[in-house]
């Protein structure tokens, strides 16, 4: 994509100016976090950007100026993220971009919704399409993004999707999208060199033992964590010094997870952190002998590159993005096959071979991925969308 010459709407400045909705940094991390707070970075320190952020939340927005990017204008109008759906569901172009963010000619929505533009371009990210795929995995306000996003698309906005294959299925699910599909994939950041808070030692304190296996992920059913505690249980049953860890915040439908550890027959070697700070996470996944990616579906899958860029092996299910992501860097089994995962994680804990060449693999396909090129990427998506107007 061409870098277009200055947006028309600028009347002769040369900056382009930009409101994105931060409201996801006002929470613990998650990976739509990750991206938001990456590209919002990347995007405040670019010259040629004047850029806002702002939150869709009636007290969180208040919070806002502690976390934003130095670089970045920070716009406190409170507003209530239920009451702003609402309107919008209802066809509504209140409240707008500018009502959130003041003048600008592009507003980035990075998580599945974007407010109208108010004469502003409007981009939207999408991460996956679990609410069109598993809808029963889905809360009421996961639900809400399909319809908002049909009424983005008829006011002209542009989609961008975290991977080839998410945009290959928006663009089979919203046709009207048309040619307003751009894929850029997510990138990654280098890990923090190890120190006593983050390094392998950190990792296997916090495990309770020298050896497991570790899985990072918010408890939800689309990680399908139980399954990992089914393969889990039959691997112990002969490796008997081995753990299971899972670090992450319960989201909903935890009560599974629960119910499998319960009927786990090793269930005193697993270890349950719930959210873990990035040090102590950088130390779980330095420590770990393997890290585990067991989900139903993923629009793209920024755990594995943390485990592979430290030389980490992982295995994984072949879920919607994962194999684009992960390359020839992880061992990859079916989706649900819980013999298949359990055989894997066996093998690549035993097979002295199989694990040098996944490290070394996966080393070289983390680093292929970097946060600068996204933000550059993303970039020249709003000068493009901005000059098609």
């Amino acid at each position: 994509m061409s870098d277009p010459s200055p947006s028309p709407t600028s009347q002769g400045r040369s900056s382009l100016r930009v409101g994105f909705d931060a409201t996801s940094l006002l929470d613990r991390p998650t990976g739509v976090g990750t991206f938001s707070r990456e590209v919002l970075t990347g995007l405040a320190a670019m010259g040629e950007v004047d850029v806002t952020a702002f939150a869709v939340s009636l007290r969180g927005g208040r919070r806002l100026g502690s976390v934003a990017p130095v670089g970045a204008t920070v716009a406190n109008r409170p507003v209530p993220a239920r009451l702003a759906r609402t309107l919008w569901r209802r066809g509504l172009r209140r409240p707008s971009a500018r009502d959130l963010a003041g003048p600008v000619d592009v507003v980035h929505g990075p998580n599945f919704v974007v407010p109208p533009g108010g004469g502003a371009v409007e981009v939207v990210t999408i991460h996956d399409l679990t609410a069109l795929h598993y809808p029963e995995m889905c809360t009421r306000d996961v639900l809400q993004w399909p319809g908002l996003l049909r009424l983005a698309l008829a006011r002209g906005a542009w989609v961008h999707a975290v991977s080839g294959h998410v945009a290959g299925e928006v663009r089979d699910a919203f046709p009207e999208a048309g040619d307003r599909v751009v894929a850029v994939p997510n990138g990654h950041r280098s890990p923090p060199e190890p120190s006593p808070v983050s390094d392998s030692a950190r990792g296997r304190y916090l495990a309770g033992g020298d050896r497991y296996v570790l899985a990072v992920a918010t408890v939800e059913p689309r990680k399908d964590l139980a399954l990992l505690v089914k393969a889990f249980d039959r691997v112990a049953a002969e490796d008997r010094t081995l753990r299971l860890v899972i670090a992450g915040p319960d989201g909903w439908g935890a009560a599974a997870l629960t119910d499998a550890i319960d009927r786990c027959a090793h269930r005193r070697r697993v270890v349950r952190l719930g959210w873990v700070a990035d040090d102590d996470r950088w130390g779980l996944v330095r420590g770990a002998s393997l890290v585990v990616y067991p989900s139903r579906y993923e629009g793209f899958g920024l755990v594995p590159l943390d485990a592979m860029s430290v030389g980490t092996p992982v295995v994984a299910t072949a879920a919607g993005a994962v194999p684009e992501v992960v390359g020839e860097g992880a061992f990859l089994v079916p989706v649900g096959d819980v013999d298949a995962l359990a055989g894997a994680i066996a093998s690549v804990l035993t097979d002295t071979m199989l694990r040098d060449r996944l490290i070394a693999a996966g080393r070289i396909r983390a680093a292929s991925f970097d946060w600068g090129r996204t933000v550059d990427a993303i970039h020249d998506l709003y000068r493009h969308a901005v000059v098609q107007r």
